[in-house]
């Protein structure tokens, strides 16, 4: 039965990927848009770069998301935990940290992201405020993402924290474990656990994210497929810097589902016993 189903999805899928191709194919004006792009010729020129020509490697150019998004991530991860931990804290001391950090949440959640690189990427060296406007824009850029992700990490950290059943906090209490030493051994443990998944699909999201950093002068894969579209009229190179980011994004998706799956049969096998 396992193996029918899957040749009826195999070949349910193909029909639907032949009618969508068949098309585009067919298309009154599909000579037209397969030439603008997926022209052959260009993509090549894009993948590689023509440095006679000032034309980028787009390939090279994807380099910057990357690194980038791997250090964003880390920080994100640090920032994002220090985050979610002052919104659970009950110290007195620390009442108008929790109150900044609540506020902080609510509004880098609310503003899109594009509009923060705007205000940090123009703005502060526009305050003409020291050394900390006279960065690279690749670190405002950087710092971008890092504030607006945190924003997002600190919920799903904070979702998770949550999650954890009060009777182990207590037991923890009783055991003579300080606030400290409860978080770190008995919360955090089993909270990052239960937030793995949705830390992944943040994450998914930031790599993409880090397409919008063009709009401060730096030059990345969307960038450089922007620079050739405009220098070439051809727009292939966005094709290029599409799959270049499917290449990415695909298998951190199908990991994260994986995990997900997997996660729920822990919990059904938990159930059921």
């Amino acid at each position: 039965m396992g193996r029918r189903a899957a040749v009826a999805s195999s070949l349910s899928s193909a029909l639907i990927v032949g009618l969508v191709v068949w098309f585009f194919w067919r298309a009154p004006n599909g000579a037209n848009v397969r030439h603008f792009f997926l022209d052959p010729h260009s993509f090549w020129i894009n993948l590689t770069g023509d440095p006679s020509r000032s034309l980028f490697s787009i390939l090279r150019c994807f380099e910057t998301n990357v690194w980038m998004f791997m250090l964003c991530e880390v920080l994100v991860l640090i920032f994002g935990l220090g985050l979610a931990w002052l919104r659970l804290s009950r110290t007195p001391i620390l009442a108008p940290l929790r109150v900044a950090s609540a506020i902080y949440t609510d509004v880098f959640r609310g503003i899109p992201i594009i509009l923060v690189l705007f205000a940090v990427g123009y703005g502060v060296p526009g305050m003409q405020a020291g050394w900390i406007s006279q960065r690279t824009p690749i670190t405002y850029a950087c710092a971008t993402l890092v504030i607006t992700y945190s924003a997002y990490v600190a919920e799903v950290y904070r979702a998770g924290m949550n999650s954890v059943p009060n009777g182990q906090v207590m037991a923890a209490k009783s055991l003579g474990l300080s606030d400290v030493q409860t978080m770190r051994r008995v919360i955090l443990p089993q909270a990052i656990r239960n937030v793995i998944p949705p830390l992944l699909n943040d994450f998914i999201s930031l790599q993409k994210d880090t397409a919008l950093v063009g709009t401060l002068g730096i030059v990345e894969a969307n960038q450089a497929a922007h620079v050739f579209g405009s220098m070439e009229f051809n727009y292939t190179g966005y094709t290029v810097a599409a799959l270049l980011f499917l290449a990415l994004t695909i298998p951190m998706t199908r990991y994260t589902d994986h995990l997900i799956a997997k996660d729920r049969r822990r919990r059904l096998a938990g159930g059921a016993a």
